[in-house]
Order: C-alpha cells, then structure tokens, then sequence
C-alpha cells in the first residue's frame, strides 16, 4: 500500500502491518475532542475533505488533515453523514429528532454550494424524512459537446430507529425527492449505488431491537423497488455499513445487540457474485466488538471498525488481525487517486489517516 509523511504534531498513534511485501499505516489526526462516535467523514481528494459529529460540527481540512477549521456549530442538530460532490457542492444529514436527548432539529439534509463556508436547508419533494444516516454520489459519465462529462446522482436513506426512508436527486442535488421505504424495511443505514440503477441497502427488520433480523436489500431500478437478498436468522441484529470494492464482491458489517454475555460471535456478511447471494464470515469472538464501519482497498484487503478496536484482513475475511483505529469506527472510506493511489480515512471517537 502506501507510504506517508506526516507531521509530528499529529502523529498520536502509529498502527503498522506488512501487507503485499509494504507498510499499510494509519495514523491519528490530532481534532478537536468528542466524548462519543462521530459518524461519517468525506475527501473530494488526499487533502480536501470533512467530518461531522452530533454537535451540530462540521469541520473542513484542505491539508490531508494535518489543521482542520470549523465551518458549522449548529446546538439541536446532529449531523450523521456527510459527501461532497466536488470542492464546493457537499450536503450533510441529520439523524433527526426523538432518538438522542437534547436533539430539536427536524431538518434532514442541508447543502452547500461553497465548500462548507455556508450551508441551508434542502428542499424536497415526498413524504417527511425523520433523519438520515448515509449519502452515497454515483458519476455517470456522458458526452457533451465532445467531451467527457458527468451526471450527478445523489442517493441518501434513514434512519437508525426508524422510520426508514430514501432520498434521491439526479442533478447533482439541485433538487431532491424523498419516498418511504418502511413497506421494505423499519430502519436503514447505509447505501452503496454501483451505479444509478443497481445498489444495496443496509436494514434491519422491525424497529424493536429485540426482534430485528440483520436485512440487506437491493434495487435493479434506481431505488423504485427493493428485493431482500440477505436477512440474518438472529434477533438482535441489523446492519451497519457496506463496502464494495468491486462490482461482484461486497461486505456488510452486522450489528448484535445480544445482552447474552455468552453470545460472542461477530459477523460480516460477503457477496462474490455482485449481491445476489451473502454469506456469513467470522470477524472475531468478542462480545463487545460490536461492528461498524467497513471499507475494503480491494477484494481481499479491507478493514471494519467495532466499539473496541479496529480488525484488518488480506485474505477476504478469512483471517482477522487487530489494530488500533480508535473506539467507535463507524465510518471507513478508502480512495483511489486518478494515479491509482490508495488513500483513506476513518472516523470514530477520533480521525484516522490510512
């Protein structure tokens, strides 16, 4: 993988492991302190990005997170997720009211046009969003004029708690319409669109923990419909987050919420034939490494994050190897540059740098 040089200031913790014949190295940023989870993070390029919390924050860096200046302090509002379609267009949702105490913002989704300096409501059209816990981007690429263009698509869903509900614009975000998803599922989580047609969504069954069933759904018509592809057997269960690094071969991370102390087995579910069937691997028998976030460099090597600790494999979730990427890691997002390079960051109670 790759090699960095990062400032001393910052370099608060260093994990290293030997993969492919290199060093593979994440790295704590040095951010401002947050006693909890801190929920999505997002790079439009190695240096360009942001990162939100359920502060009403959202902080911008232009420096690979070396500095980091905050944009937004919102008190209310809970920011779940955030991506941005270049350096000025990016929207930020929220989880919505009736879940965290001291949470009054009803508000789901705001946009900014001017890389983050200011942001406003987002209108749409469909029924109310209570929240929001993911965004995913999908560039079609087109002629214009003679050149290579690309139409923005912009699928967002919620919430954790219900209800569940699914965001959609086809221009990138100048306007948006919503739609419920509660016939398919009682709360959603993540969404990865391979492309604006074909994509998957991270459910759980029922709204009541103790009787959720992990659910995994996927869409052949942009979202119109849902067909499940995966539900686990288990109560206790939902989803959490997806990585596909390829077309065919995907990861989900599956939550237990088990009070069992016996019941320690975490699992992830994985598709090599593009989502049509899922199976379940082993992550690591641990009662309190509840899963979060995932991403995954490419087929085989990749990376979930649990309440505990950080867990890595090259050899796709046959074995597993821990590492430190803090406590919380609910968001992994791993980049290639147009030169091929891997880069990535990861967010929890603290930032990480890959």
């Amino acid at each position: 993988m790759i090699n960095q040089i990062f400032k001393i200031s910052i370099l608060l913790f260093t994990a290293v492991t030997p993969v492919f014949g290199q060093e593979a190295t994440w790295r704590k940023l040095t951010t401002e302190t947050y006693a909890g989870k801190q929920d999505d993070i997002a790079f439009v390029d190695e240096n360009t990005g942001w990162y939100v919390n359920g502060y009403g924050k959202i902080f911008h860096t232009t420096d690979g997170g070396t500095t980091w200046e905050k944009q937004m302090e919102q008190k209310g509002t809970f920011f779940r997720t955030v991506a941005f379609v270049d350096k000025n267009i990016g929207f930020a949702g929220t989880v919505g009211t009736e879940y965290f105490p001291n949470v009054t913002d009803t508000i789901p989704l705001y946009g900014t046009k001017d890389g983050g300096k200011s942001w406003k409501p987002v209108t749409y059209k469909g029924p109310y969003v209570k929240g929001l816990c993911a965004i995913d981007i999908v560039k079609e690429q087109f002629i214009n004029h003679g050149k290579i263009d690309y139409k923005v698509h912009l699928f967002a869903v919620g919430r954790v708690g219900s209800p569940a509900n699914l965001m959609i614009s086809h221009d990138a975000g100048e306007t948006w319409t919503s739609r419920s998803m509660n016939n398919d599922c009682k709360m959603l989580f993540d969404i990865k669109m391979l492309n604006k047609n074909e994509g998957f969504a991270c459910a759980a069954t029922n709204e009541d923990i103790t009787l959720s069933n992990a659910l995994i759904l996927k869409t052949t018509d942009g979202g119109e419909t849902w067909q499940k592809v995966y539900q686990s057997t288990r109560p206790f269960e939902t989803t959490w987050k997806v990585s596909f690094p390829t077309k065919d071969i995907g990861y989900v991370t599956i939550q237990s919420y088990n009070p069992d102390p016996d019941v320690k087995q975490q699992r992830v579910a994985k598709t090599l034939d593009g989502g049509k069937t899922w199976t379940e691997i082993n992550l690591v028998e641990d009662a309190a490494a509840r899963e979060f976030g995932i991403g995954f460099v490419d087929g085989s090597h990749g990376y979930v994050g649990t309440m505990n600790s950080g867990f890595e494999t090259i050899d796709g979730g046959l074995t597993w190897r821990k590492i430190d990427l803090g406590k919380a890691c609910n968001k992994i997002r791993i980049y290639k540059d147009d030169n091929g390079k891997v880069f990535g960051y990861s967010i929890g109670v603290n930032v990480f740098k890959l």
